[in-house]
């Protein structure tokens, strides 16, 4: 296994710490939770800046490394409902972008096209990652919960405009003629779509 690989499965297994960090109450508990969140967020750049670097990707790191973000973020979104600091029906609606262009990235891959990571999927990760750690600052009281609550909406706003943008590139990757497989993600990994 690859160094970006370890630090890919680091992330998911960082997961459950910070479920734990925010749902077991002790002093300054919220603000642990966020540097956990931060410091596995991290890796993320890391992972893929090592593996274009050391030119070592894999299978396992291609199809984990979307996983990871994906499972880190909306986990600690549902934490932050449970904090009242993010609302329900924001993280619903990050949930169900994620889902549905999940759904449409399968459906290619069955016919044979893999469809990249796009610019405006990158960027909604890190809108969704700058939102929770805010949530999570917010949470601790460090921060305002309104603040929070506009970085999530500009979060959710990004998040749709990227799920608009694959489904308009969609229909002409899915085309009869077009199965030449393309890559999920930029060697390395890198940012989830």
């Amino acid at each position: 296994m690859t160094i970006p690989d370890q630090l890919t499965l680091g992330r998911a297994l960082a997961v459950p710490v910070v479920v734990v960090l925010f749902a077991w109450d002790f002093p300054d508990h919220a603000y642990w939770a966020t540097a956990v969140f931060v410091i596995a967020m991290a890796t993320d750049q890391i992972d893929g800046w090592l593996a274009r670097r050391w030119n070592q990707t894999s299978a396992f790191g291609s199809l984990l490394d979307p996983i990871a973000d994906k499972v880190l973020v909306m986990a600690t979104l549902a934490m932050l409902i449970a904090e009242g600091v993010a609302p329900a029906w924001m993280v619903a609606a990050i949930l169900a972008r994620e889902f549905l262009i999940s759904g449409l990235r399968l459906a290619a891959i069955e016919k044979g096209v893999v469809i990249a990571a796009r610019d405006l999927g990158k960027l909604k990760t890190w809108a969704q990652a700058l939102a929770v750690a805010v949530g999570g600052m917010a949470a601790a009281g460090a921060w305002s919960d309104d603040l929070a609550w506009w970085v999530l909406l500009v979060a959710v706003v990004l998040t749709w405009v990227s799920g608009l943008d694959y489904a308009r590139v969609a229909p002409r990757l899915l085309r009869a003629g077009d199965t030449e497989p393309r890559p999920i993600a930029p060697p390395g990994g890198g940012l989830a779509p």
